[in-house]
């Protein structure tokens, strides 16, 4: 670990465990609570495959990243994929 990993680490467990108002703890409490339910939205578009169709229109990825969720999505991948052109 470097000596600026150690400091950070140092000064951020002397933020956290510093004396606290009694108020403060018992919001953060209430913020360490793991929510009762979870909210999902299904939407017809997936954001993420449509931003990452537009940025591979304009230029090529060096490493294809994003390959394997496009395939999982079911768009198919590649730097030249004008898919979304063919549907409009």
């Amino acid at each position: 670990m470097s000596e600026q990993d150690n400091l950070e680490r140092k000064l951020s467990e002397l933020l956290e465990d510093g004396e606290m108002a009694p108020e403060d703890k018992v919001a953060r409490e209430v913020r360490q609570i793991s929510p009762k339910y979870e909210i999902r939205i299904q939407t017809k578009l997936d954001p993420i495959v449509e931003e990452t169709l537009r940025y591979r229109k304009i230029g090529r990825e060096l490493d294809d990243r994003y390959d394997k969720y496009l395939e999982r999505a079911g768009q198919s991948p590649g730097p030249n994929d004008d898919s979304q052109d063919r549907e409009s």
